[in-house]
């Protein structure tokens, strides 16, 4: 039986154990588990996607924040983005470098509202970052797990969180708060895109979690369909939007294009991440690492832009961040209930 993703020799390995480590459905779990057995330079399958995830989410805003300041076209950069990755995932299928499936008009149709959601939470991302600095967007980020422990719950087979991660969630939320009340650069447009985007990226985070479970196939294809779909009508709109004549006007000097180009490539694995990311946790959780590995952002943020938060500001952040670090996956019901099974036996 062929492995899940056969991308390539890393890759194989990584998916092919992937289903286990969602069956086991805590990331504390047993000791034995897949997801705790060392695999690379002594580290475990999930400790690995989360730190091919982290490099690309910690460094992904910060390089889109720079190339929207550089060429302040955020559709054309986000549709440079989605054909570059369409384009290197089918050349490289081609070329037989990696899989991707032909395209199935089955999967394609449950693939238009994870389309809806991303395009949705990509562009109310950009028009975030347009109008409020990167600190804002990640503390909004930071109350997510809030709405999203719930809909694991209700959608995705998960228990409810236990009291000590009810307690980390709060305090994610309470540092949210917090943050707002000293924002250096409150402006009411940017609340109202980052209320747009909490519910983008709820739908978001909670679908393609579900389509991950239930629909099979290679990450790259994942990758391969999502930006490929979504191409199609933010390539219609940029006319629509009148971004054709600012571009008319760009002056295409190297640190104009050197931001674009590298957003395009940090782009394609950060697609590439995030599906492997999805696999192997629960939606909560994947949303957490997100949260997390964002102090990153902060530190590359404070060093190279001026466009960053008030000391008060930042000391919340650091609040939501340690407030993550005490949260603990919920297990499957179903697993759950075995174990009060086995106990009772």
């Amino acid at each position: 039986m062929k492995s899940k993703d056969s991308d390539a020799p890393e890759t194989v390995a990584l998916l092919s154990k992937q289903q286990d480590v969602e069956s086991n459905g805590n990331k504390q779990g047993n000791s034995g588990s897949e997801s705790q057995k060392p695999y690379m330079f002594g580290l475990g399958l999930t400790t690995i996607v989360i730190g091919y995830y982290a490099l690309c989410s910690s460094t992904m805003l910060v390089i889109n924040k720079v190339a929207i300041y550089k060429l302040p076209c955020p559709i054309f950069v986000l549709c440079c983005q989605l054909f570059c990755s369409a384009a290197i995932v089918a050349g490289a299928n081609h070329v037989g470098l990696l899989q991707a499936e032909v395209t199935e008009w089955a999967k394609l149709k449950k693939f238009i509202w994870v389309v809806v959601g991303f395009l949705g939470t990509i562009f109310a991302n950009i028009k975030v970052l347009q109008h409020a600095n990167v600190e804002t967007f990640i503390t909004f980020r930071s109350s997510t797990p809030l709405i999203l422990s719930v809909c694991d719950y209700l959608f995705l087979g998960r228990m409810l969180p236990s009291a000590r991660s009810w307690g980390a969630l709060l305090v994610l939320l309470g540092g949210s708060l917090g943050y707002v009340m000293s924002d250096s650069d409150f402006r009411v447009d940017a609340y109202v895109w980052l209320f747009l985007w909490y519910c983008f990226f709820t739908f978001d985070t909670v679908y393609v979690k579900h389509m991950c479970d239930t629909v099979k196939m290679t990450n790259w294809s994942r990758v391969y369909y999502t930006n490929a779909i979504a191409l199609v009508p933010l390539a219609l709109s940029l006319p629509i939007l009148g971004e054709h004549k600012k571009l008319e006007r760009v002056q295409w000097t190297p640190d104009v294009v050197g931001p674009l180009v590298l957003s395009c490539v940090v782009g394609l694995c950060m697609s590439h991440s995030a599906y492997l990311l999805r696999d192997t946790v629960s939606a909560t959780l994947f949303t957490i690492v997100g949260i997390l590995c964002k102090i990153i952002t902060v530190v590359i943020n404070v060093l190279i832009w001026d466009k960053h938060a008030t000391p008060t500001g930042i000391m919340f952040l650091l609040v939501c961040v340690l407030a993550g670090t005490f949260y603990e996956q919920s297990p499957k019901r179903s697993q759950s209930n075995s174990n009060s099974q086995q106990q009772q036996g």
